[in-house]
């Protein structure tokens, strides 16, 4: 055990305050982890919005140790390994009908890179190289490299960073308290929040977009879900000005909203979409960009020995990630996990929005089985009173997560009953304390 916490700098945490008081986990099993002073704690938030079939699942963990094993790595340019292909077969009979093709990446972050650059160059290869803009939404989390921080609207993520890239714009987000509060699924209000997207194809002229990106649901802003209407309206616009539509996927895909991707439970599906997290249940770095036919067809051209795309990644289609994709994947076929939440959602519903009327809650937001409790904030100190509740349910052995003064809950799909039970109970309370 590190007798020293100094030498990390923790990504997206506040530092100090943490090497004050650590909370070091050091095992996990199914619903728990476990931490240094041997307390279980309840997952609330499969891990990071990743871990959707529970920890420590056998076929997974087996499918890594064998793999290790076997095959430790397999350089990707110009070479492959068979999982590689195997896997792309496997995801490609669960996205929408159209996504067949695979790009593999190893983070959330680098997926939409990866797709900002895939549809520019598709732009470019189909003669059409003047779209090069791309539309991002407020409040929108797309990743923290310099593409994703540029089409994403989350001011602290940006704010210290400098310039972004050029030629990006924002629609507006679609958080309308006023009319949509306490919203149990898809709030009723708002599907005209898309035609933002006209203006500004009207400020900036259709023949200059390459693409708009948006989250089905935006996680990490606290939980925004789409009004009825407006993913479809996107769809339309982008439809009519030969604009490409990117959903990033990586929290709402493999199985988070009732269906094996958001795109399947809203009806709408993207031109391209981005995976990481639950494509291997958080156990080794892995993501993916799911892309037309057509897109894929356009770059296939000229002398064939030359390279179609000039990207990619050391470590992309890595043969362990492969692996432990492979092993989710049966997990999740083996047990339904793919749509139990469609079986939870109406209960896991119900309890999240009894917190309604409790001190200082100001809206609950739910889709699936996901949840966002958003409070009001301290006056002077935002995001303080969230963070205590999180450190309060912390400490009573319940892990759940704040962004702003929004609380945060995404459970394993394993969860039970008796497991929802605890976590909205341990929030009502560490809610009723901090009043």
């Amino acid at each position: 055990m590190a007798k020293n916490l100094d030498a990390y700098w923790m990504p997206f945490t506040a530092n100090r305050q943490f090497k004050k008081s650590p909370r070091l986990l050091t095992r996990a099993d199914g619903m728990y982890f476990t931490d240094d002073k041997g307390r279980q704690i309840l997952d609330g938030i499969a891990g990071l919005w990743c871990v959707n079939a529970g920890h420590n699942r056998p076929r997974i963990v087996q499918a890594i140790q064998q793999q290790a094993a076997e095959l430790d790595f397999a350089p990707p340019f110009q070479m492959a390994h068979p999982k590689a292909f195997e896997l792309a077969e496997r995801l490609v009979e669960l996205t929408p009908p159209g996504l067949n093709k695979v790009f593999y990446t190893n983070s959330g972050s680098e997926s939409v890179e990866t797709a900002l650059k895939m549809a520019i160059a598709y732009h470019r290869v189909r003669g059409e190289g003047a779209r090069t803009r791309l539309i991002g939404r407020e409040r929108g989390y797309h990743g923290v490299n310099f593409g994703g921080i540029s089409v994403g609207g989350m001011v602290a993520n940006r704010k210290m960073f400098g310039t972004m890239l050029g030629g990006v714009d924002h629609i507006r987000h679609t958080h309308d308290p006023v009319r949509n509060a306490f919203s149990v699924g898809q709030p009723a209000h708002g599907a005209e929040f898309a035609d933002d997207l006209e203006k500004l194809i009207a400020l900036h002229d259709a023949s200059t977009i390459a693409a708009v990106i948006v989250e089905p649901v935006a996680g990490s802003t606290g939980v925004l879900v789409p009004p009825q209407g407006y993913l479809q309206r996107l769809r339309e616009i982008c439809d009519k000005h030969g604009i490409l539509l990117i959903f990033d996927e990586v929290i709402t895909g493999f199985g988070r909203t009732g269906n094996p991707f958001g795109a399947q439970t809203f009806g709408v599906t993207p031109d391209l979409m981005t995976v990481a997290k639950g494509l291997t249940n958080g156990c080794v770095p892995m993501g993916a960009v799911f892309a037309k036919q057509g897109i894929y067809d356009t770059f296939m051209n000229g002398p064939e020995h030359l390279i179609e795309f000039f990207h990619g990644y050391t470590y992309s289609a890595h043969p362990l990630a492969c692996a432990a994709a492979l092993g989710t994947l049966d997990t999740y076929a083996e047990e339904g996990l793919l749509t139990r939440a469609t079986e939870l959602q109406g209960y896991f519903a119900e309890a999240v929005h009894s917190l309604k009327g409790e001190p200082n809650v100001i809206d609950v937001r739910n889709i699936g089985l996901v949840g966002g409790i958003e409070l009001s904030p301290l006056p002077g100190e935002p995001a303080k009173r969230a963070f205590n509740v999180f450190l309060d349910c912390y400490e009573q052995g319940v892990l759940v997560r704040t962004t702003g003064d929004t609380v945060a809950l995404s459970p394993p799909l394993i969860i039970e009953r008796s497991h929802i039970d605890r976590l909205i109970e341990t929030v009502r309370a560490a809610l009723r304390r901090a009043a």
